[in-house]
């Protein structure tokens, strides 16, 4: 088996790696796009779309690269970014959600609106789809939308709701039939600067408040706002799923964890301590395998193939992997491990206890592990349903 490049591929990676050190004191400086450095962000995101780096297979008249699908391009750009340890442009809900759902059922005017301010960063999203008492049984959501005219009227409440506070716009699903459980649910999209939204910050245990409920009191939306047909919005909910699986478990970010790692592990001259040797090997044959996994499944999208329950695999095992890559790293660190960003002696601003806790809660966000089991097991697998408990005999 022959395992090198051609001269066209190792040009690619000449020049991805070559722009990667003259540009990298930009790019660690872009990282913050909910906050005071989002100029930067986009700035660098637009630069990334350019180059072909992000967006590259997008349209142009979208505002992507326009290039055609190359597997190999794209895994020589992944490998050098990796490589750098700075990650591939921005990854969030608008990008890696939205985005490819609207190329599945948005309108050819939905994507021409909303597809290239995303992709460069300047429009950001958040997901309306938890609400309380409808989290792993989402289809039992009461957000109603009443149709009047040519708008809709929405209340209700969603929670879990990330970067809403920031997010210019949201994507959500409402109920707009209510003799239906699934069919009677819509997708549709709308301003966060509509009247009659209220979005309240919830403070979580790391200190920081990256969650938030999301109130809707008489909000009017138009009804050219739907994605897809009214009451197919299960079907587009479930695709933009589907999406946000793969953001959460990408191999790219578990590759750089991965080589912050042995960074961590030769700052403090445990590399070849046999325990944590060990851990590591364990972690890069789990790695290489999720790596792998996930070229599978780019293929599969460029060869029109549908990848079935093989989806589900890359984020129940990345965010998985992701917790333990940190958990390693905060061990090496010994008792430095146990602090947080401010103080003065935690390890690269404490972004690896961060990480930890946020890898911890996307093994339950995004359809929790034993959820995606089930349904790897069910809808994979074959195995029969999991027996529902019998109901209580009336009393007489």
């Amino acid at each position: 088996m022959d395992l090198e490049l051609s001269e066209q591929y190792e040009s690619l990676r000449m020049e991805v790696r070559d722009f990667l050190q003259v540009n990298r004191a930009q790019a660690l400086a872009a990282r913050d796009l909910y906050g005071e450095g989002r100029d930067r962000a986009v700035a660098w995101q637009t630069i990334l779309v350019e180059k072909g780096f992000v967006a590259r297979t997008l349209p142009k008249h979208f505002g992507g690269f326009g290039a055609e699908p190359d597997l190999l391009e794209t895994m020589v750009i992944q490998q050098e970014f990796a490589r750098a340890k700075l990650p591939l442009g921005l990854s969030n809900q608008g990008i890696d959600m939205f985005v490819p759902t609207l190329l599945v059922f948005g309108t050819e005017e939905q994507q021409e609106r909303y597809i290239g301010p995303t992709i460069r960063g300047e429009m950001i999203w958040c997901q309306g789809y938890s609400e309380p008492g409808s989290g792993s049984d989402l289809a039992s959501l009461r957000t109603r939308a009443v149709r009047q005219g040519d708008r809709y009227v929405i209340n209700g409440q969603k929670i879990w709701t990330s970067t809403a506070k920031q997010a210019d716009m949201m994507f959500a699903l409402v109920r707009t039939d209510t003799a239906h459980k699934h069919a009677g649910i819509s997708y549709i999209v709308l301003s966060m600067d509509t009247p009659g939204i209220d979005v309240r910050p919830l403070m979580t245990m790391n200190g920081e408040a990256s969650f938030n409920e999301v109130f809707f009191t008489d909000v009017e939306v138009p009804c050219e706002n739907v994605v897809g047909e009214e009451g197919q919005g299960w079907n587009v909910g479930t695709t933009t799923l589907k999406f946000e699986r793969g953001m959460l478990g990408r191999p790219e970010l578990s590759e750089r964890l991965y080589l912050g790692c042995v960074d961590i592990l030769e700052r403090v001259g445990l590399k070849n301590n046999g325990a944590f040797r060990d851990r590591l090997m364990r972690l890069q044959a789990r790695l290489l395998a999720h790596k792998l996994h996930g070229m599978r499944l780019v293929t599969d999208r460029l060869e029109n193939r549908d990848s079935g329950v093989s989806s589900l695999i890359v984020k129940l095992n990345g965010c998985q992997l992701n917790y333990d890559l940190c958990a390693l790293a905060i061990d090496a660190m010994g008792e430095r491990g146990v602090l947080r960003f401010g103080s003065k002696h935690v390890e690269d601003g404490g972004s690896w206890q961060t990480t930890h806790m946020y890898s911890l809660g996307l093994i339950i966000g995004g359809g929790t592990a034993q959820i995606q089991k089930n349904i790897i097991s069910e809808a994979g697998l074959g195995m029969p349903r999991e027996p529902k408990p019998a109901k209580a005999p009336r009393s007489a």
